[in-house]
């Protein structure tokens, strides 16, 4: 079975502290998807059309993990959390088994 991946790039962090409340949910409810944070505001090296700001990259052990992550209540009341007029590009892929 192929792993799932969240993969999330911040065009813009306007207000680093305001995103507090959003990790506070996000974390636990991550982990309780099954998920892995891989990779979270390291270094980053973009080409063509890419943006050199904050990347974010959490496995999962199957693809409908990912998505079930995401729909979660969990996971919505810290979509909710995030501040108002936050920006980011955010996609749920499928690995290659």
């Amino acid at each position: 079975m192929a792993k799932g991946y969240w993969v999330s790039v911040y065009p813009a962090v306007p207000d680093p502290a305001g995103l507090t409340a959003y990790d506070e949910l996000a974390g636990p409810a991550v982990r309780a998807g099954g998920g892995r944070v891989l990779s979270s505001g390291g270094r980053v090296v973009a080409h063509e059309a890419g943006i050199t700001r904050r990347a974010v990259l959490i496995e999962f052990d199957s693809f409908e993990l990912a998505v079930a992550a995401y729909e979660s209540e969990a996971y919505q009341r810290a979509m909710v959390a995030l501040p108002d007029g936050f920006e980011r590009d955010f996609r749920i892929v499928e690995g290659v088994a």
